[in-house]
């Protein structure tokens, strides 16, 4: 059995240039208005809870400011994000990957638990004992797949032009546009920071075979082939 099946690997790419594409169309976005506000109403800076830099050309997309392209460019993406994480979650619990690799345990969720799992990374330790992840990854995957990602498409929509009178309630139960807004900009940066992480140890255990891995699927732990 490969370790990581075709549809995991599929959606793992497709994702990581949506993601890119919506993150720096985003921050070209941004620079438009660098306030972030809660409730239904933000223009005037001075209500603002905070502001946040503008962000360099080279980091944007495009690299120049352009509003108008930047949309475009995100909602482009923002659709191929949305019905590809749709199609991975379906997928994958109808071939049984999330039952068998992705749940956890009340007791891996215990900060003992954690604790122990983190100080184990921090030694260097990747040890996944018979599961396809250890419970740290597991844990991360959930709250990344489960509530990252899905607020990101939630809050996107609360905040398009035109969205409010398909669903008011969605914009009402996150809080108004701006509260919609501000989360936006949050699970976006917290998107990045578990990227940073991932990539990061990604290196540490073995770049060459963990990408060949996701190229070409893998074998798992204990198979045996001639």
């Amino acid at each position: 059995m490969k370790r990581h099946g075709i549809l995991t690997r599929i959606w793992h790419w497709l994702n990581a240039v949506a993601l890119i594409v919506l993150f720096m169309s985003g921050l070209n976005i941004s620079n438009a208005h660098r306030y972030l506000y809660w409730g239904n109403y933000g223009f005037d800076p001075a209500d603002a809870w905070t502001s946040v830099m503008r962000f360099p050309a080279w980091a944007t997309l495009p690299q120049r400011y352009d509003l108008a392209a930047a949309r475009d460019w995100h909602s482009l993406a923002a659709w191929v994000f949305a019905m590809a994480l749709l199609a991975m979650w379906a997928g994958s619990l109808a071939n049984g990957h999330f039952w068998r690799d992705l749940r956890t345990s009340r007791r891996e969720w215990s900060p003992k638990s954690i604790i122990a799992e983190i100080n184990t990374h921090l030694r260097g330790k990747f040890t996944n004992h018979d599961g396809k992840y250890n419970a740290l990854q597991r844990i991360s995957y959930g709250i990344v797949l489960g509530i990252f990602l899905p607020m990101m498409i939630f809050t996107g929509l609360a905040i398009s032009p035109g969205f409010e009178p398909a669903a008011p309630w969605l914009i009402e139960a996150l809080g108004g546009r701006q509260s919609a807004r501000s989360l936006h900009f949050i699970f976006s940066w917290a998107i990045f920071a578990f990227f940073l992480v991932h990539i990061v140890m990604v290196l540490v255990s073995g770049p060459v075979s963990q990408i060949s891995q996701m190229i070409t699927g893998g074998r798992r732990k204990g198979d045996q082939h001639d």
